[in-house]
C-alpha cells in the first residue's frame, strides 16, 4: 500500500492513509490503525535524536514525484536528551499536509502546530519518498505535548488520542499515561535511560 512513498518497512502495518481530495469528501481507510505501546525505554532505544522545543513553522510540500503531501516543521530546540545537532533550529517532517484544496492525512502521525512546545523522539530516514528527513518515527507515541499543570509543566504523550495495544507487561496506555509526566521527571529518566542504553553500546 505504501510503497510507492517509499515508506520504510519500520513503519509496518501500523499505519493507514486517509486521503481527502479537494473539498468534497474522505477516502476512509479500510480498518483501524493499530499502535503497539512503547514505553520510554523503547522510545529511547528505537530513536537517534531527542529535543524538547518550540514550533516555529509549517509548511507543506509535494513529495518527490508528487503522489504525496508531507509538511516540514520548524523546530526551535532548547534541549536535546540524545544525539548532536549542528544547531538548534531544525526541521522535522511529518506525512500529511493540505496545498491548495488537496489535503492529505495519515491516521496516527504526530501533529505539531506552531506555538506549541514539545518532546520529540526523531530518527532520520525517507518518509514518503519526500527525501532523507528527521521525522517522528513512532508517529502519535513520538510527540508529547508539553502543558502547564496545577503542578508545573507535564509532558503528555499524544498517543492517548488513538488506543495502543498492550505490550508484554499488558500495559496499553502511554508513559505517564492520562496526567502525563512533569517535565523534569520525565527529561531526567530519559536521560538516565540513554546514559544506560549508551553504556551498554560501548561493552559490545
Amino acid at each position: 500500500m505504501f510503497g510507492r512513498f517509499g515508506l520504510r518497512s519500520r513503519f509496518g502495518a501500523a499505519l493507514l492513509a486517509a486521503v481527502i481530495c479537494g473539498t468534497v469528501g474522505i477516502t476512509a481507510p479500510a480498518g483501524a490503525t493499530t499502535l503497539m505501546r512503547m514505553g520510554l525505554e523503547e522510545l529511547v532505544a528505537a530513536n537517534s535524536t531527542i529535543v524538547v522545543g518550540e514550533v516555529l513553522a509549517a509548511e507543506s510540500r509535494w513529495n518527490e514525484d508528487a503522489t504525496f503531501i508531507v509538511t516540514d516543521v520548524r523546530f526551535a530546540a532548547s534541549d536535546v536528551l540524545k544525539g548532536r545537532l549542528a544547531e538548534t533550529e531544525l526541521t522535522v517532517t511529518l506525512p500529511g499536509g493540505k496545498i491548495g484544496n488537496r489535503a492529505h492525512l495519515l491516521i496516527g502521525a504526530a501533529e505539531l502546530v506552531p506555538g506549541h512546545s514539545y518532546v520529540l523522539f526523531l530518527s532520520r530516514m525517507n518518509l514518503m519518498g519526500a527525501g532523507e528527513a528527521l521525522v517522528v518515527r513512532d508517529l502519535i507515541q513520538g510527540a508529547f505535548d508539553i502543558r502547564m499543570d496545577k503542578d508545573g509543566l507535564r509532558a503528555v504523550s499524544q498517543a492517548l488520542r488513538h488506543p495502543l495495544m498492550p505490550d508484554r507487561s499488558g500495559q496499553a496506555l502511554p508513559p505517564g499515561e492520562e496526567k502525563g509526566m512533569l517535565i523534569n521527571a520525565m527529561l531526567s529518566e530519559i536521560r538516565q535511560i540513554e546514559a544506560r542504553q549508551g553504556a551498554r553500546r560501548e561493552v559490545k
